[in-house]
């Protein structure tokens, strides 16, 4: 993997990822795929819409279909039939949401199953096995994600227990030989939840490993906005400038915008999906309920300056009643939608740091959505 930044415009960072799967021009949002699809689209809508990279789920494909399926399919690009750039995180997040169903020790975590109760191990090396016979381009290493609130002590003992299982992961990686003609590549996470000194604490120790990549991790969890750009500000200063910055499960636009402000350079969240699927679609102007009656006679797309084929074929009273009728294509034109927004929203903001406008940009495209306040998620 290869990261050139191309250009700047105060914090905000435009770059070229270079995989064997594809370049990703960033800043980038990446469509959450949990189980191997993203729900509701289609792998060529994905492309129509300018998806240039998707993320899949180790937890969840480790349950099912298991990782010995997928391998045997020729990996999760042939399975999933995504010949693009694909990122699977640890599944860490998900097991510790799961909070009376498992245990924490040195070794690893210890779970059950949400699907059957059935008992599981991850390690550091565990998880890298499974993401060597997944074959995604980028994987992610094993972390606790602390729950917030917390304290300091907690944060510390937790940062402390991500960096040993880092290194783990990262030797792992050196003795897991690749299973397909591609290489991929690891990436770490700096936790430490809200507090400043464990943050540089996580960011300095996982740099000084020289990991391909930096995730941010352990925020959108709870904690109010403002306090999410403080710590992603505080946090960007000691992450190397030649490397890529993904700022892991945000957000909302706004969020997302904010955050590119601060140097971030990837994304990824359950929202555009998940809120499409129960009739919330984004717009230039704000966010959409489509349920409300104020729509049963509106004949004008959804967005008139949007280009996905919902938006130039139907109405917002034609999707109204779909939805109240409950037909599935509901739940594709406005996924296929939202998505498109995000990932034309970060384009957009590429662009304009390129041009060297990016404030400007920002302070436009805020002021029009800032009515669209739905609340982030996991799906």
């Amino acid at each position: 993997m290869k990261f050139t930044l191309t250009a700047t415009d105060g914090k905000a960072r435009a770059g070229l990822l270079q995989t064997d799967h594809g370049e990703i021009e960033t800043p980038i949002f990446m469509p959450v795929g949990t189980q191997g699809t993203v729900k509701a689209m289609e792998p060529r809508e994905l492309v129509e819409a300018g998806a240039q990279i998707i993320l899949g789920n180790t937890y969840h494909l480790y349950l099912r279909p298991g990782t010995e399926t997928i391998h045997k399919a020729g990996g999760l690009h042939r399975f999933a039939a995504w010949d693009r750039p694909m990122l699977t995180d640890s599944g860490g997040y998900q097991v510790f949401s799961l909070t009376d169903l498992r245990r924490i020790e040195e070794e690893g975590v210890t779970f059950r199953s949400h699907l059957d109760g059935s008992t599981h191990l991850f390690t550091p090396e565990s998880v890298v096995r499974i993401q060597r016979d997944l074959g995604s381009d980028i994987m992610m290493v094993l972390d606790e994600c602390p729950p917030h609130p917390c304290d300091a002590e907690y944060a510390q003992t937790s940062h402390e227990l991500t960096v040993r299982w880092a290194a783990r992961c990262q030797e792992a990686m050196g003795r897991e030989p690749e299973r397909y003609a591609h290489r991929q590549s690891l990436f770490a996470i700096v936790q430490g939840s809200t507090f400043p000194t464990v943050r540089e604490a996580s960011a300095r120790a996982l740099v000084s490993m020289d990991f391909e990549g930096y995730a941010i991790g352990g925020l959108a969890v709870g904690e109010p906005a403002e306090t999410m750009y403080d710590i992603t500000a505080f946090t960007e200063q000691f992450l190397p400038k030649v490397k890529p910055r993904y700022l892991m499960g945000v957000g909302t636009p706004e969020n997302i915008v904010e955050s590119i402000a601060r140097g971030v350079d990837m994304f990824d969240c359950v929202m555009p999906t998940r809120n499409g699927r129960n009739a919330n679609l984004f717009t230039r102007t704000g966010t959409l309920n489509l349920r409300n009656a104020q729509y049963k006679q509106d004949f004008s797309p959804v967005d008139e300056t949007c280009i996905c084929y919902g938006c130039r074929t139907f109405t917002r009273a034609y999707l109204r009643h779909l939805f109240l009728s409950r037909e599935i294509l509901a739940l594709q034109l406005a996924t296929i939608h939202n998505v498109t927004f995000y990932l034309r929203m970060v384009q957009e903001a590429r662009l304009a740091i390129c041009e060297g406008r990016f404030e400007s940009w920002k302070q436009t495209f805020l002021t029009s959505i800032r009515n669209a306040a739905p609340v982030s998620g996991i799906e």
